[in-house]
């Protein structure tokens, strides 16, 4: 097994979690979402080793795995993949490039937290042997490969925005991400006198990666249904409410709700930046809660301990919005809370929540960083 004390580092790369302000499972549906990168980071060390195989070690897992570069398959060890996937959709892009060589990956990312730790290490991984054997390739082939990964070898049909947010994140700016032209804009994110807190449920319930995967197929089968009349529409969120509406009767029930709530999110999303421009952060919070209630009815993702957590901040005036973030089904809700009060906060949820469910919450003060990058 690799040891970290003698293993000397050709290249290290620092690739951050992300977080997401408001637009939530909408990226898979071409909308606008607006996430950033993070200060909580995986760490990961590379080195040549003149093979034809890698070894890998995760700090972490305190396990490693060597992998066999012209034999690249899907493992039975979920971790293996975000990193199997990538290799080989980097070969796909560019044919008997990679060498051999050694990595290992250290992280402070909880993992089933909603911050996107998969993407951090797909992104890690790609800048990495990039870098390693001077590849080339831009950030978008990196953002757009390791999403591929994630859909070929890890089996869950995300979108782009937790890649795109990794790579492209800057310093104290959030990410208007248009996920259908990938165009976006840098807003500045300023929240003073609020911070954003994540609160961790410290829950990952086994419906989260299943899920995920049917409300996309729920959500093709609305916009399927809809262009049967409206041919025009190539994405959920490009409908109109009142379009969506006349399939209240037409669609089940469910199938409705998800297309609804797509595009409220995605109008949402918009109208909530336009706060932020404003700086009317009381109505910017507004979303977030609404965000939240959409996600928890309409979308049906969230479960009863994300729900207690974002209850618990209603009618804090200290507290301007809180939501669910990530897939759903456990991991964080996103606050945003008065830098005096964030003490007493966390105390006060945690004591209640422990009390509720016999389970401690962890809570993780976090900064806006910059995305993937060489250190």
């Amino acid at each position: 097994m690799l040891d970290k004390k003698t293993f000397k580092s050709e290249v290290v790369i620092e690739s951050p979690g992300r977080i997401n302000l408001i637009g939530e499972h909408i990226d898979y549906n071409g909308g606008h979402v607006l996430p950033a990168a993070m200060d909580k980071k995986i760490t990961l060390h590379f080195r040549k080793n003149n093979k034809n195989t890698c070894e890998v070690l995760s700090s972490n897992f305190k396990s490693s795995f060597t992998i066999n570069l012209d034999k690249l398959e899907r493992s039975e060890v979920e971790w293996q993949n975000f990193i199997l996937g990538v290799l080989f959709h980097i070969h796909v892009l560019k044919p008997n490039t990679i060498k051999g060589f050694d990595c290992i990956i250290e992280s402070n990312l909880p993992l089933g937290s909603g911050i996107s730790s998969s993407a951090a290490l797909e992104c890690g991984i790609a800048k990495g042997v990039n870098e390693l054997f001077n590849l080339g390739l831009t950030d978008i082939e990196i953002i757009k490969l390791s999403r591929d990964a994630e859909h070929t070898f890890v089996g869950t049909k995300c979108g782009i925005m937790d890649q795109f947010a990794v790579v492209k994140g800057k310093k104290d700016h959030l990410i208007l991400l248009n996920c259908e032209t990938l165009e976006y804009d840098l807003i500045e994110a300023d929240f003073s006198p609020y911070i954003v807190v994540l609160l961790n449920s410290n829950v990952s319930h086994s419906l989260a990666s299943s899920e995920y995967n049917v409300r996309r197929d729920e959500c093709d089968t609305a916009l399927a249904a809809i262009q049967k009349t409206h041919p025009n529409f190539k994405f959920l969120t490009g409908v109109p409410k009142k379009v969506v509406k006349e399939f209240k009767t037409i669609l089940p029930e469910k199938i409705y709700n998800r297309a609804l709530y797509v595009t409220q999110e995605n109008k949402r999303t918009l109208k909530a930046v336009n706060y932020l421009k404003e700086n009317d952060l009381k109505r910017f919070g507004e979303c977030l809660y609404k965000s939240h209630d959409g996600l928890q009815h309409l979308y049906e993702v969230s479960c009863k301990e994300l729900d207690f957590l974002v209850d618990a901040t209603r009618g804090l005036d200290y507290v301007i919005g809180s939501r669910m973030m990530g897939g759903g089904f456990g991991g964080c809700t996103i606050n945003i809370v008065h830098q005096d009060k964030v003490e007493e906060f966390i105390e006060n949820v945690s004591a209640s929540y422990e009390e509720k469910y016999n389970i401690k919450l962890s809570s993780i003060l976090t900064t806006i960083s910059d995305g993937v990058k060489k250190i």
